[in-house]
């Protein structure tokens, strides 16, 4: 195994601005030890897509494993919260507030799951919230693959991010 060191733990035109890569091309994991702990907050959305009936079937709580929606939503927490066990680079992080929503959208039969996480840290929590949606609606997937296979999911996306060295960032597509 080879051992790479960078000092750079910025933005590195080098690397293509990519700050996971060390000066010799290798995988590392960011030094943020230099940054100041900030309030950090990322909201992040993403849709399920189904059949009629399967969407009947979760608005009116008839799914046979039960309310699927509330599973959904503890799911999503904890995913936030396991981030750092799922994707290699991520830092583990102290998130300090986990809010999930989901919306019934009637008229294209879909749902939309929203994630807003927080930390007061070096580093932010965009992919705790990404992470977070993904998993959301995956459970509903899980819960409901039964009487539909076909559901898609779609426009995972980060919204906003406030906090640290870059500040404010919203993004222009709802």
């Amino acid at each position: 195994m080879t051992s790479t060191t960078s000092t750079d733990t910025n933005y590195d035109p080098a690397n293509g601005g990519l700050t996971h890569f060390d000066q010799s091309g290798q995988a590392h994991m960011v030094d943020v030890s230099a940054k100041t702990d900030t309030h950090r907050i990322a909201v992040a959305k993403g849709k399920i897509s189904m059949q009629a009936a399967t969407f009947k079937l979760i608005q009116e709580g008839n799914a046979k494993k039960g309310d699927v929606l509330g599973i959904a939503k503890i799911a999503a927490i904890m995913a936030s919260k396991r981030t750092s066990d799922l994707i290699p680079l991520c830092h583990p992080l102290a998130i300090t507030r986990v809010a999930v929503d989901f919306e019934l959208q009637e008229e294209t039969h879909s749902i939309n799951c929203t994630a807003q996480v927080e930390t007061v840290g070096k580093t932010g929590v965009e992919m705790e919230a990404l992470t977070s949606v993904q998993i959301g609606l995956l459970t509903i997937y899980d819960m409901c693959k039964a009487i539909d296979r076909g559901m898609v999911m779609s426009d995972i996306r980060v919204l906003e991010k406030h906090g640290g060295k870059s500040g404010d960032w919203v993004s222009m597509i709802d």
